[in-house]
């Protein structure tokens, strides 16, 4: 058994995928990048396995690819990709949200449902970080609080683990292909989605109508901008 605190080969894999994961968002490792095992495995000073088990978790969330003779690189989607991954979240979060929105347990009073509410104060705060990010164009700030809040959203409304993370891999991948054209966009907050909290509150009073509403217009504001890049691109 490792020591407490030990750094694991499991652990090195994880926070290696984290790390490469986190530039693939942040723009900084672009769409057609490649790399080897051996060069990023210098870059942090670690053994080719935990990297190469990195590299293989981040090819099952379709941010890498692999070839045999060339090393991995940053998979490239287009803005066909994008509108997919819209278009089938949508669908799968609207018929959760149509089916059953939790909301808060009705019992007496004296038996509220803690473990529902304790959640959604910690999905709220995560959407109040994301919608102000939103506002003020941080995508820095704005990425890692949208995938988390849409993650333990998606948990919250989603008994079924596989659902979750389907969700959150589509998460992933949207931002994967929307941070680049987003740092080129002159007013980046005008193309950025800030109704974190909307959702929350309709969850909260468990108004799926409300909910559906919230998640039908994210998608057409993100249709809309994909329509927009179309445009450009042409």
């Amino acid at each position: 058994m490792a020591a407490r605190g030990a750094v694991t080969r499991n652990t090195l894999r994880q926070q290696i995928a984290d790390a490469l994961r986190d530039e693939v968002l942040a723009g900084r490792l672009k769409a057609g990048e490649e790399f080897t095992v051996k060069q990023i495995a210098d870059q942090y000073g670690v053994s080719a396995t935990p990297v190469r088990e990195a590299f293989v978790d981040l090819c099952a969330q379709g941010l890498l690819d692999c070839d045999q003779h060339r090393g991995f690189r940053v998979h490239p989607y287009s803005i066909a990709d994008y509108r997919g991954m819209v278009e089938a979240r949508t669908l799968v979060v609207d018929g959760l949200f149509r089916r059953h929105v939790p909301g808060p347990k009705q019992g007496p009073p004296d038996e509220p449902d803690l473990g529902f509410g304790v959640a959604l104060v910690s999905v709220r705060r995560r959407g109040e970080a994301a919608a102000r990010a939103a506002r003020a164009g941080d995508l820095d700030i704005l990425v890692g609080y949208d995938v988390r809040y849409w993650r333990e959203l998606g948990r919250l409304v989603s008994a079924n683990d596989h659902i979750a993370e389907f969700l959150h891999r589509l998460r992933i991948q949207g931002w994967a292909f929307s941070v680049p054209h987003l740092r080129a966009e002159r007013d980046p907050a005008a193309w950025l989605w800030s109704g974190h909290v909307g959702l929350v509150d309709a969850v909260t009073r468990g108004d799926d109508v409300s909910a559906a509403q919230v998640i039908r217009d994210h998608e057409t504001h993100c249709l809309a901008w994909a329509e927009r890049l179309e445009a450009r691109a042409g």
